[in-house]
């Protein structure tokens, strides 16, 4: 794949061109050929072919193949949905270690992230209603903290400043949270393993609705509380609409046991709460450097007049 090379090599090919393609005036010296080289070896590159992105790509494709799994098959959703946020760590490195990074691969892997996370937690609100509000507000809190930030940076550093490039001057836990690998990906991971605990939570012995268990013969509820999978015969003579919201919190009941993604959500969450600890920060740190700018452009627009 000719469009996916890395720099160095189209640098070293472009080097190896010059060499073979040098001419000598009289004095000896060689003569430096036409840049019309270096201009087709630009040309050549094809960002969309990067492999960082291929990799982000690729990370688009299992999240969807999650989603398509997330309402009855949790096993096999949270490996999808765990492989694509792994790969995040990946493209990260595949761009570093190739000299591939590029705004479209910074920007595809943040958008990635946004709605894989907003889905996941989009299903959560279905799965637990009373807490409906909470998830939606903690989708708000990610897409506005990162949408801000990310305008803060290109309006105020300029258009070649990262989002990652954060001073510490401005803030020091935005710092260490972008500049440090190390916490960057324990904060990122754990936050999404613990929405991933609550998401197999919803399968793990749930509190039924009592509205779902009044057509359902006596002996069948007990059962149902005890433990017991719902037998898929049942659903369809209490349902008309077997993916309606009542059936699907049927299908659900008991397909795994709750002991271990208690201990996983128990473990992740101090780590998920300081990641949206970080998520205030940033928006609020964001809003004040474009309202710094916003002061200042004012204050040169009144000595012009």
């Amino acid at each position: 794949m000719s469009g996916a090379r890395t720099r160095r090599q189209a640098a070293a090919e472009l080097k190896a061109q010059e060499g073979q393609s040098a001419t000598h005036d009289g004095n000896g010296k060689a003569t430096q050929v036409a840049p019309a080289i270096a201009a087709q070896t630009e040309r050549s590159e094809n960002v969309f072919l990067f492999w960082p992105n291929i990799i982000g790509y690729w990370r688009i494709v299992l999240a969807v193949a999650s989603l398509y799994y997330m309402n009855l098959h949790p096993r096999t959703c949270s490996l999808l949905y765990s492989v694509s946020c792994l790969l995040d760590a990946l493209d990260g490195y595949a761009a570093r270690y190739l000299d591939q990074s590029t705004r479209f691969g910074a920007v595809l892997d943040m958008v990635t992230d946004r709605c894989t996370t907003a889905c996941l937690l989009v299903f959560l609100s279905s799965s637990f209603p009373r807490w409906a509000i909470l998830f939606q507000g903690l989708i708000s809190l990610d897409f506005a903290s990162h949408y801000i930030h990310m305008f803060a940076t290109l309006a105020m550093g300029g258009s070649d400043t990262s989002h990652k490039n954060v001073d510490a001057s401005r803030s020091k836990i935005l710092n260490l949270y972008y500049t440090n690998r190390t916490v960057l990906f324990v904060c990122c991971a754990l936050n999404e393993v613990f929405f991933i605990a609550l998401y197999l939570l919803s399968f793990s012995s749930p509190t039924l609705s009592p509205n779902l268990l009044k057509g359902v013969p006596k002996h069948a509820a007990e059962a149902i509380h005890q433990g017991a999978q719902v037998n898929s015969s049942l659903l369809s003579h209490l349902f008309t609409n077997p993916y309606s919201a009542g059936a699907l919190e049927l299908a659900r009941a008991n397909k795994m046991d709750s002991f271990w993604p208690w201990v996983i959500a128990g473990v992740s969450f101090p780590v998920m709460a300081l990641k949206q600890i970080i998520n205030v920060i940033q928006l609020v740190k964001a809003s004040r450097w474009l309202a710094e700018g916003d002061v200042q452009a004012r204050r040169e627009r009144k000595k012009k007049l």
